[in-house]
């Protein structure tokens, strides 16, 4: 095993109607006035964003707000976003929705915690110093995001999709309340259940590091989320698999399932990135199509990992040499995805590049990870090209 850090200061409160105590929560960590920031109308259509007004206001708590967050969020919205705060003296950020409403909030904190242009911390160019304090309403389990350092951008100029990580954005509180996400459609259920997978095999498919406890633990939140996301496929209003599914995407991504390893791969996420970036398609579908290509591509340089994924996630024959199980536990894991209708490959993700674009995805993908990446099997942008190709 190797050191590790782990730091997980987000303050949960999990169940059915705990959307109610937003307004204790903000109180409790100092916040005054707050910026509301959403998404869509769905947050609206459902009553939710009226149910935390109305808890705001009895509480005598004063806020603006700010929608208009969207899948892969935009560095436009962000920029806004921190105007209408520094105009209306805002001091806590309150993201009622997704990882969308969730990592463009973050991404806003630091823009009011620190000078000079947000962006650079996405484009690695410094560091951030701090984050305006923000809390959470999870709608949709899939990011993450309410528990990590993490925040995902996309920067319209260029179509540039970047993410930045750093212990300040972490969120003070995560409100979770499974019954709020029974009004996503089974594509999103579908797509959150494979971004939280894959957030926990990004950890798994490492060269060094791997400690039973932690294997064990990533393994079972693996076998989890497959067996809910079928339950939840054929009954979408199942709130105990509601609750596994939320509860296993907050640990998937909140540093737990990659203690003592390496770090992670993170090529699926890296190379999705650009695909979100480039044709907007939702992150868990682009993932499922980018996986099985990855994972051919670079099992044979990871291959104990593969063979213990194969046999303890997937719970594949132990019989045939240790490539023959490998191989089986990736057409396992597609077989799983294709039970839950989400993509295999580009084409069922309904993205045909022209060579052009592959090429280009290939160069953005690269100068976003500094010329090469990954632990399974480090890529440079030959293999980044070679890997899209073989997607199509």
């Amino acid at each position: 095993m190797f050191d590790f850090k782990y730091f997980t200061p987000t303050k949960v409160v999990f169940g059915k109607n705990t959307e109610s105590k937003v307004a204790e929560l903000i109180k409790e960590f100092g916040g005054t006035k707050v910026l509301i920031h959403y998404g869509g109308g769905s947050v609206v259509r459902s009553g939710l964003l009226k149910r935390v007004t109305d808890t705001l206001d009895a509480a005598g708590i004063s806020y603006v707000s700010l929608g208009g967050a969207v899948p892969n969020p935009h560095l436009g919205l962000v920029y806004e976003g921190i105007e209408l705060c520094k105009k209306e003296n805002v001091d806590f950020l309150l993201a009622v929705g997704g990882g969308s409403a969730i990592d463009s909030a973050k991404a806003i904190g630091y823009g009011l915690a620190n000078e000079g242009d947000v962006w650079d911390f996405y484009d690695y160019k410094r560091k951030a110093e701090g984050c305006v304090p923000l809390g959470v309403i999870l709608t949709i389990a899939a990011t993450g995001s309410e528990m990590s350092d993490s925040s995902v951008i996309t920067k319209e100029e260029g179509l540039v999709k970047r993410g930045y990580s750093s212990d300040f954005g972490r969120p003070k509180f995560a409100i979770m309340n499974p019954e709020l996400t029974m009004t996503l459609p089974d594509y999103q259920t579908a797509c959150g259940c494979t971004d939280i997978m894959m957030h926990t095999m990004e950890r798994y498919f490492t060269q060094g590091g791997n400690m039973e406890i932690t294997d064990a633990l990533a393994e079972g939140l693996l076998r989890t989320v497959k067996k809910n996301a079928v339950i939840l496929r054929d009954d979408p209003k199942n709130y105990e698999a509601r609750a596994e599914v939320m509860w296993a995407g907050s640990l998937a991504h909140n540093g737990l399932t990659g203690c003592g390893n390496d770090g992670g791969d993170w090529m699926t996420h890296k190379l999705e990135h650009e695909l979100g970036g480039l044709y907007d398609v939702a992150h868990g579908a682009g993932l499922a199509a980018i996986w099985g290509t990855w994972a051919r591509y670079v099992y044979k340089n990871c291959l104990p990992r593969f063979k213990k994924f194969a046999l303890n996630v997937m719970e594949v024959e132990n019989t045939g040499t240790d490539e023959e199980i490998a191989l089986r536990g990736i057409e396992a894991l597609e077989d799983f995805y294709r039970s839950i209708n989400m993509p295999t490959n580009l084409r069922e993700l309904g993205v045909n590049p022209t060579e052009e674009e592959l090429a280009l995805m290939a160069k953005k993908c690269a100068v976003g990870v500094g010329g090469e990446m990954g632990s399974a099997r480090v890529l440079n942008e030959a293999d980044m090209l070679a890997i899209y190709k073989a997607s199509v």
